[in-house]
């Protein structure tokens, strides 16, 4: 891949939030985008990349698909202190900050990031999965190359629902030591006494990823 001049000027943005002058990159950029999920043992992670026009919406997908969540709960993003999300007119968890939510759908990745910036990524708001974004290059596009993809990985996602962090560690105790006392009402709970925190699938995640195209 070649490496994209990030010293050029950034092309005018035209839709989304006020543009973030440091960015330094244009529309036509591929952010490489490093997932981590946070207080997660073992480590869970996705790099993706996904074109700089993308919005924030789409990243969300890109999330959930690269990951492996069921996009069954809600989400937000936090990046340079203010929130994003689908706006609700009726319900605001942002307004308890005095802040108000600002439109995914309408903010592109090169409106608000730039090379080696960190944002902050929530899914499920009971589980409370936060995950960091840290944006590790901008590239140019390759030729015949499908966007967005994942280029690596590791670790299996939790099972939703589990309860965050410190359910999902109870959990693989549980599952792992027959004689642990919840280790039968866990086994019900998932429906099998086998769970590799360890796997992850590139060919199966890039895949899934091209299907939400």
């Amino acid at each position: 891949m070649t490496q994209a001049d990030t010293a050029a000027p950034a092309a005018a943005p035209t839709t989304g939030a006020a543009p973030n002058p440091a960015a330094g990159a244009g529309p036509a950029a591929i952010f490489r985008i490093e997932i981590t999920l946070v207080e997660v043992e073992p480590a869970v992670y996705r790099v993706v990349e996904v074109p700089g026009d993308a919005t924030l919406a789409v990243l969300h997908q890109v999330i959930q698909e690269a990951m492996g969540w069921e996009n069954s709960h809600l989400h937000e993003f936090t990046i340079n202190q203010d929130c994003y999300s689908i706006p609700d007119p009726d319900w605001d968890p942002a307004g308890d900050l005095g802040d108000r939510t600002l439109d995914e759908g309408a903010t592109t990745l090169a409106r608000v990031l730039t090379l080696g910036q960190e944002a902050d990524y929530v899914y499920d708001f009971g589980d409370n999965w936060h995950h960091t974004l840290t944006v590790t290059a901008l590239i140019t596009a390759e030729p015949g190359v499908r966007y967005p993809r994942c280029i690596d990985g590791h670790g299996a996602c939790p099972p939703e629902d589990v309860g965050g962090a410190f359910g999902y560690a109870e959990f693989l105790d549980a599952l792992a030591d027959p004689h642990h006392p919840e280790h039968a009402d866990r086994v019900h709970w998932w429906g099998s006494d086998q769970y590799d925190p360890h796997h992850f699938d590139l060919d199966a995640t890039n895949t899934a990823l091209h299907l939400m195209l």
